[in-house]
């Protein structure tokens, strides 16, 4: 069966023409109230991003995602190895908050918070209108032979992206090895860590490569969030909507003429300006309904406003809205599925928040030497021996380390040059240590032992372990 002539358009993404080759996106600098608040949003964001890895709360990197060391901060928060069930479940509480979010507004995180159209559009395109000029000089450029003008624009806006590129990769390794680091490998010169260098190079050719040529084929292509639409948009979800019950009417779009009738010849509303299409950065038509490409940047909202306006014409032809209010009239309601999200939503973040309250500052884990059992000595004493393993994670040294036992009346020798130890700053102390016990406290060949962690004389965390004597006969 054919495709129908109005649906033609779904069988392709927009950036893509006939023959299969890229057609290039040349958008219309937007303009209006909301791409006003969108530029105030998208600022805030970027000083964050920017600012996020050389910003400390209680000595940690405010976030930090130390993959090779398996370190990770998060909000100031540090999660250690261990601690990688607290990290599962803040990225699920991630997940699950854009899916509500996109099941009862759409793709607006794509618009308004993505990292990817916010150094696009407001920083590479703004720069690009800054040095080409609007669409119709980018176009006309573009078609220009490769003249002095021509070549000047172009190596003065390749070189500006590179520059950008260079800056945003150091920020992205500041997350990935710590802004301190960064900083001193600056000051350091970059030729004495070339292991590092070398994949900021690397990471700058990405960037360069994504926001100068690439664009927004990321999110169209690349992202899967924008397939994710067909299974979390409804009908009830509010998204950047034509409204096609006033825009149509019973005859149709049709041009502007003044002085015209137009509710009386049955056209609707749009004059077929094709405003809304030059305007938006992936190239589609809002008009034909939701799609893929559409990452509710509210640029073609803008657009439509002001071409109302100008022809005195009610304003929101294309506005936030949901299909059931276009078709039925109705207003956004908390569905059965939202509900259920939110349900969710709460019940991660508060197993979160009480994981978090519960959270020692210090982990203990201390584990039988591998291959041995028990020692015999003098006075009916037995002895184990142990490894432990101790994890600070805060920022401060913890000193004053001692071992004692609960509840049994025995020893614990560590073996150090003294009875006391510290553990640095988000460091590991590790060592061994013996456990010795009366044989007649003992009850059969296994006994669990509570042993208790006090720094300065107060108790900060405990652990159990096994504690192996003689088989008992009787």
């Amino acid at each position: 069966m054919e495709t129908p002539d109005k649906e033609i358009f779904r069988d392709s993404i927009g950036t893509i023409d006939e023959e299969g080759k890229r057609k290039w996106v040349f958008p219309k600098k937007p303009s209006g109230p909301l791409y006003e608040k969108r530029k105030l949003v998208s600022y805030i964001l970027l000083a964050f991003l920017l600012a996020a890895p050389f910003i400390k709360i209680n000595g940690n990197q405010f976030l930090l995602f130390n993959i090779l060391e398996r370190r990770f901060n998060i909000f100031g928060f540090p999660f250690w190895p261990q601690d990688f069930y607290l990290f599962v479940i803040s990225m699920l509480i991630g997940v699950v908050f854009i899916t509500l979010f996109t099941v009862g507004f759409g793709r607006v995180f794509c618009g308004w918070i993505c990292p990817q159209t916010i150094f696009l559009e407001m920083v590479f395109r703004r720069i690009e209108y800054w040095i080409d000029g609007d669409r119709n000089k980018q176009m006309r450029l573009a078609r220009q032979k490769w003249d002095a003008e021509k070549i000047r624009k172009r190596v003065l806006k390749w070189f500006i992206f590179l520059i950008i590129s260079f800056v945003i990769a150091n920020v992205f390794l500041a997350y990935l090895i710590g802004g301190d680091k960064l900083i001193k490998y600056i000051t350091e010169g970059p030729f004495e860590h070339t292991s590092t260098l070398i994949p900021l190079l690397i990471f700058t050719a990405v960037f360069y490569f994504i926001f100068a040529w690439f664009r927004e084929q990321v999110c169209i292509i690349a992202c899967p969030y924008g397939r994710l639409q067909g299974v979390l948009l409804d009908n009830k979800s509010i998204v950047v909507a034509y409204d096609h019950k006033r825009g149509e009417a019973e005859n149709g779009r049709k041009k502007f003429r003044k002085n015209e009738d137009r509710e009386a010849l049955g056209h609707g509303d749009c004059i077929d300006c094709s405003q809304c299409v030059n305007v938006c950065p992936t190239g589609i038509d809002i008009r034909n309904g939701t799609q893929l490409e559409c990452v509710n940047c509210t640029a073609c909202i803008d657009e439509c406003d002001h071409i109302m306006e100008s022809i005195n014409l009610p304003k929101g032809l294309i506005r936030f809205a949901s299909e059931d209010e276009i078709e039925k009239k109705e207003s956004f309601k908390l569905t059965p599925r939202l509900k259920g999200y939110i349900a969710v939503l709460t019940i991660l973040v508060g197993v979160l928040a009480g994981m978090l309250l519960l959270r020692s500052d210090v982990e203990a884990r201390i584990l039988r030497l591998p291959g041995q059992l028990y020692e015999h000595k003098d006075n009916g004493i037995i002895s184990n021996v142990y490894t432990f393993k101790l994890v600070n994670k805060t920022s401060e040294n913890i000193d004053d380390l001692t071992f004692k036992l609960r509840g049994w009346d025995g020893t614990i020798n560590v073996v150090s040059t003294s009875d006391t130890f510290k553990v640095d700053a988000q460091g590991i102390a590790e060592g061994t240590l013996f456990i010795e016990l009366k044989q007649s406290d003992l009850s059969g060949d296994k006994n669990e032992v509570m042993i208790d962690l006090y720094s300065n004389g107060e108790l900060i965390e405990h652990t159990s372990v096994t504690f192996l004597g003689p088989r008992s006969f009787n």
